[in-house]
């Protein structure tokens, strides 16, 4: 691991520390300074020359701020003539502008992806992209990660008779049958509409929910209108007792305070691909340091990324738990 650098940004300086002691290296300092016009200075203060460099910043608010630090530290570690750079981004903000579905508007997770690489990424480690295409935007190879294995452990530790896992939408639902896989238990999803950015409508819920404890995986969670329609919806089927598991628990907005003491949720479970947010002791974030450390490693000396998660590949799911219309 000698010949492996790791920075990091102001995104989460906490992952890139656990994700160093799992790798038993130092994280390497970085000096960032903000002149009076608003622009920003990078200095990698550690010796890039010939090394393999992994740089830590998922883009979470103020998202703008966090993607213009990683931009310049990717093209400071280019010009310290590092051996290789791998942009290490937990969360990739702009995975959900994956599509055109409106006149004259941006690809903002290809642009961004374009962005990286010219700034100097050969290399992208990411999480629980909102999209699949989106890894498809990268001209580099890119290492997509999964947590619901890790999610999975958590709730082996707990009783699943008459249990469900439920996917909020049908977009999801392929990782939601192979969460469910993982787990021994059938699956449902809703049937989802979004009409804005923080208002989406849940028409019905495919699958049989009565009468059953209900475990609700999302990819990501922001002003949480969706998870508040679905909680709505199993109510009125009948499910009597949710729990509710994501991998990016961003909670921006008023999310905390309409989602922490909703009477029919009884835990909330995220990862900490992002920072957990401020007042909700209650919250149960999962580390994924171990699964990107390892992932680190595995790039470093030539190893398969992929087979680390064998068994627990969203793309698989066998048949006696397809849903119809997957």
């Amino acid at each position: 691991m000698r010949d492996i650098v790791v920075f990091s940004g102001n995104a989460h300086p906490q992952l890139a520390r656990r994700i160093c002691e799992q790798l038993g290296v130092e994280l390497s300092p970085t000096s960032m300074v903000r002149f009076s016009n608003d622009c920003l200075q990078v200095q990698l203060q550690a010796n890039c020359r010939q090394r393999d460099v992994y740089i830590v910043q998922p883009l979470v608010p103020p998202t703008q701020d966090h993607l213009m630090e990683l931009l310049l530290m990717l093209d400071a570690a280019r010009g310290a003539s590092a051996a290789q750079i791998t942009a290490v981004i937990p969360h990739y903000a702009y995975a959900r502008s994956d599509k055109k579905d409106a006149s004259r508007i941006s690809f903002g997770g290809r642009l961004v992806a374009d962005l990286l690489t010219t700034a100097g990424a050969r290399r992208v480690i990411t999480m629980a992209l909102h999209a699949p295409q989106v890894h498809g935007f990268f001209s580099v190879p890119v290492d997509h990660l999964t947590a619901i294995g890790e999610l999975a452990d958590h709730f082996r530790g707990t009783d699943l008779t008459n249990t469900v896992v439920v996917s909020p939408d049908l977009g999801n639902a392929k990782t939601a049958n192979q969460f469910a896989r993982l787990l021994g238990v059938p699956v449902a999803a809703g049937s989802k509409q979004r009409q804005a950015d923080d208002k989406v409508v849940i028409e019905a819920i495919v699958g049989d929910v009565a009468g059953k404890r209900a475990i609700v995986l999302d990819d990501e969670i922001a002003t949480g209108g969706s998870i508040l329609e679905l909680l709505d919806r199993l109510a009125e089927a009948g499910s009597p007792e949710v729990s509710v598991a994501c991998t990016h628990g961003l909670f921006s907005g008023r999310a905390v305070e309409r989602l922490r003491n909703h009477p029919a949720v009884r835990e909330w479970v995220t990862t900490d691909t992002v920072p957990a947010p401020a007042g909700w002791p209650e919250l149960r974030v999962r580390s994924v340091s171990n699964l990107f450390a390892e992932a680190i490693r595995r790039s470093h000396v030539g190893e398969s990324v992929s087979s680390l998660f064998d068994g627990v590949d969203p793309s698989y799911a066998p048949p006696q738990l397809r849903l119809p219309f997957i």
